[in-house]
């Protein structure tokens, strides 16, 4: 772990095995921490709170570009580490690699742009001057499906207005959250001012993260059912909240778009990371006059997506999280048939040529997908396509809507009042027209209802981590 600029060991001496999810190879260990290093880590950027807040924007700003600076010159070794102790193909993770630096970049900018203003005042003996100031220590806890970009879309917001952190990466994937804290303890960083607590039982770090007084923010990406349960108890601190939770991700094809061009579309973002991205197409709505075209090319399409060791070449599709995540694809999927769906590719674990070793599921397309199927309302986050065909452009959206989640949905349309009224019609926080990857370090990320609270990224990340202070000046 990382605390007070020194890697130390749990101060119990407990350590935790990190399995590769492709083999079920032991790559490593960590300190399996626990509450007690979570005060610790506290304790620390407690103390280095007010000199770090003090530092001018530029020169925090500096030292985020020399963290990006270095992701970028080790951003080989980066990705290697991500495929070996996440699972998903080296491009992909080369791409996580170069997005995650992105943020650092981004905030960089962000830092020196903090501004305040001067108010009117009624008197004319008066002056008002509002300010902006670091909230103060931040508790982060951060998910294993993007191990690197995730921390730093937390990390520099954080650094830049000024806030000291720690941190709990997700326990699948602590290796990938070392790696990023050395890119910044080669870069400089004061002692105190980030601090990394792994360990293998999330939960006691959690309620210390939303007890301690000295924690000014808590900021969570994961799923919803514990994003409602940190969200609860920080809010019984009075503490500051962001969350980014689950989706359920419409992804709708209007009468007018190009069938063909919208099913190669829908297979490059479904099966993107296997379909373990909050973000990811879970409802494929097709409109039942171009449902053969579009069947036809997805099928033909996930039938040549590979599955394998991301560390291998021409692998499109890399393991599961764990057994846990296998089970509950293959539920959804068996539920499907069960009632009434068919499967046209996939659908079963694979075994094969020692897939066995790992958490391997088929890329998978269903078909004549319902409202009375378990895919039809809950999150898969595997790599299963469902698509359910519509009769009516004018209930496609209401369909859409039927959910009570709220981060992305997809339109793909060639009309533009259609794209606009899509876009005004849909509940959710970014929505992709004709693009697949509706995100950047420049742009707000964040959805609506049980998807979250809060945005990350783009002007408003910043503002997660500011306080607003007024000063009443009488002359």
């Amino acid at each position: 772990m990382f605390i007070n600029g020194n890697w130390v060991d749990a101060a119990n001496g407990a350590t935790f095995e990190i399995t590769n999810p492709a083999t079920g190879d032991v790559i490593g260990e960590c300190p399996d921490g626990t509450a007690a290093d979570a005060i610790r880590a506290i304790d620390a950027a407690h103390a280095a709170q007010p000199q770090w807040g003090a530092t001018t924007a530029f020169s925090r700003a500096d030292l985020l570009m020399e963290a990006w600076r270095l992701m970028g010159e080790r951003a080989e070794p980066l990705a290697q580490l991500m495929t070996k102790e996440q699972g998903k193909p080296l491009k992909a993770s080369r791409n996580e690699v170069a997005y995650g630096a992105d943020f650092l970049r981004w905030f960089a900018e962000e830092a020196r742009r903090i501004t305040g203003q001067w108010l009117p005042s009624s008197r004319p003996d008066q002056r008002f001057l509002s300010v902006r100031t670091p909230v103060g220590v931040v508790a982060a806890i951060t998910p294993w499906n993007y191990p690197m970009s995730m921390l730093t879309r937390k990390m520099g917001p954080a650094l830049a207005a000024g806030c000291t952190l720690v941190l709990k990466p997700a326990e699948a994937t602590p290796l990938c959250a070392k790696a990023i804290f050395e890119c910044f303890h080669d870069a400089g960083i004061p002692d105190g001012v980030i601090n990394l607590v792994t360990t293998a039982n999330p939960e006691p770090i959690g309620d210390v993260f939303t007890s301690d007084p000295r924690v000014k923010k808590l900021t969570f990406t994961g799923s919803t059912a514990v994003g409602r349960v940190l969200a609860a108890k920080a809010g019984a601190n009075l503490q500051r909240v962001s969350v980014e939770l689950g989706g359920h991700a419409p992804f709708i094809v209007f009468p007018d778009a190009d069938p063909e061009h919208a099913a190669k579309g829908a297979t490059a973002l479904k099966f993107l990371n296997s379909g373990q991205a909050c973000i990811s197409p879970n409802r494929i709505y097709v409109h039942r006059d171009h449902a053969d075209v579009f069947i036809e090319t997805i099928v033909a399409r996930v039938a040549n997506v590979k599955a394998g060791n991301g560390a291998d070449d021409g692998i499109g599709v890399g393991p599961l999280v764990n057994e846990a995540a296998v089970a509950k694809v293959a539920a959804q999927v068996d539920d499907a048939r069960a009632n009434g769906a068919d499967v046209p590719v996939g659908g079963h674990r694979l075994t094969e040529h020692g897939l066995d070793r790992g958490h391997f599921y088929a890329p998978t397309v269903v078909t004549g997908v319902t409202s009375a199927m378990t895919i039809y309302r809950e999150e898969t986050f595997g790599p299963v396509a469902p698509i359910i065909l519509y009769d009516h452009v004018d209930e496609v959206i209401d369909l859409a809507n039927d959910t009570n989640y709220g981060l992305a949905a997809y339109v793909y349309t060639r009309d533009l009042s259609t794209a606009i009224r899509a876009m005004e019609g849909l509940r959710f926080g970014i929505i992709g027209i004709n693009d697949v990857n509706p995100t950047s370090a420049a742009a707000p990320f964040g959805g609506m209802n049980d998807s979250g609270l809060g945005r990350e990224g783009g002007h408003e990340g910043i503002d997660e981590y500011l306080e607003t202070k007024l000063a009443g000046i009488a002359l």
